[in-house]
């Protein structure tokens, strides 16, 4: 890969941290329980045009960036775990693969029932002290509104804007 090239795949995955970071603390409904946001946008594409590692490291980056500049509660580093394994997840589900909504719908689903279902749950049970089956309703309606959007999102975004552009 050329010089010029790295520099510029630098900077679009700076860009896309800042995009997650104002997305994720300015454009997101939180709770204690729950977050519902588009954060996920900006590593959805990162995993799209650089792969898993990358995507897991900007978004890890992103939540790290984020808890710092704009704190909502003390720092716990099972959410930066989470942020990560969710860019994983994204870059081997969507990276050169064609970007469609059937794509977009497995890696939303794995995204959403594995890592934000399960392992975000578990972070919370661990944080709050509450049990879990008290925290799942609050997380199955999160995600079941998380899916849908991410299927919807991820490629219309792409397709639509972004493949034509980078």
């Amino acid at each position: 890969m050329r010089q010029d090239s790295k520099i510029r795949q630098l900077i679009i995955i700076g860009l896309f941290i800042a995009l997650e970071v104002i997305l994720t603390r300015f454009c997101s409904i939180n709770t204690p329980i729950l977050r519902i946001g588009f954060g996920f946008l900006p590593v959805a594409m990162v995993g799209i045009m650089f792969g898993p590692l990358w995507a897991g490291v900007a978004y890890a980056l992103g939540d790290l960036i984020g808890m710092m500049i704009f704190p909502t509660g003390a720092y716990f580093p099972g959410f930066t775990l989470t942020a990560f394994l969710t860019g994983i997840t994204f870059g081997i589900l969507l990276h050169r693969k064609s970007i469609t909504y059937k794509q977009s719908f497995l890696a939303a689903l794995c995204v959403c029932c594995i890592w934000n279902l399960c392992l975000d749950t578990y972070w919370l049970y661990l944080l709050t002290g509450k049990g879990i089956l008290a925290l799942l309703p609050a997380r199955l309606i999160k995600v079941a509104f998380a899916i849908p959007i991410q299927t919807l999102l991820i490629p219309l975004v792409w397709n639509k804007c972004l493949k034509k552009i980078i």
